[in-house]
């Protein structure tokens, strides 16, 4: 079942072996402080990507992501050929939507997590966007 293509990660002081699944690499990869979806540890920033090295010292790079809710979780996950769900994050209006099906209270935490994120994140950017009365644009300042 795991043949000698298996790739390992350590994750909160485990070990655990991934099948390879082949991917383009350029499609999968994510940049440095992206903050990112794992269905591992839930919403989490690309904290770096890292060079680790096998027994037989092939070296592979790695993810380094990190909660954003618990610092104290971390995972390092192959770049290329993992088995863990990795992803942007949902859109607001997917996150609205999750929010309101009726079996959002069975979601995981970090499902649940994520809608939190990204609806926070949007009420944020809302509060920090400048308003603009509605005839703004037809005022003529004067000196």
């Amino acid at each position: 079942m795991w043949g000698e293509n298996s790739i390992g990660s350590w994750m909160n002081g485990c070990y655990f072996m991934h099948r390879p699944v082949q991917r383009k690499w350029r499609d999968s990869l994510f940049q440095k402080k992206e903050v990112i979806y794992s269905e591992t540890i839930g919403v989490c920033i690309v904290d770096d990507i890292v060079k680790l090295a096998d027994n037989k010292k092939d070296t592979y790079n790695y993810y380094l992501l990190r909660s954003v809710y618990d610092k104290t979780k971390k995972a390092y996950i192959p770049v290329e050929n993992h088995t863990v769900q990795l992803r942007s994050l949902i859109t607001l209006q997917e996150a609205l939507a999750l929010r309101d099906e009726e079996h959002y209270d069975e979601k995981s935490e970090q499902e649940k997590g994520e809608v939190v994120y990204v609806t926070e994140r949007a009420q944020k950017s809302r509060t920090h966007q400048p308003q603009l009365s509605e005839n703004s644009e037809n005022t003529v300042q004067s000196d």
